[in-house]
């Protein structure tokens, strides 16, 4: 890939019924703190569904982790806080869809 290009790692999550506001703040939380643990993640973003298409399938959370390399997401999935964040994260987790891709423009 180009120089300037970067991997985006997609992350969709459907919580389980039932989860709590308060617990899904926390998981939120924890996510959005990863980039201060690992400095394999060269950028981060993230938001919650608001579209008015109802095309969603029960996912409310997008996150978007950049890479700056594969040999940085290789160390970010099994890094310890990563590893951390899916164990609070799985048992409030109803489905997750995760997409890798090269940016393009």
């Amino acid at each position: 890939m180009s120089e300037q290009s970067r991997l985006r790692h997609v992350v969709l999550f459907q919580f389980k019924d039932g989860t709590s506001d308060e617990k899904i703040r926390e998981i939120e939380d924890a996510f959005r703190a990863l980039p201060s643990e690992i400095d394999a993640i060269h950028d981060f973003e993230w938001g919650t569904d608001v579209s008015v298409e109802g095309k969603a399938d029960g996912f409310t959370h997008c996150f978007f982790v950049t890479f700056a390399s594969e040999a940085d997401r290789d160390i970010y999935l099994p890094h310890p806080a990563h590893t951390a964040f899916g164990a609070r994260l799985r048992p409030h987790l109803a489905k997750a869809l995760v997409v890798d891709y090269w940016q393009r423009t």
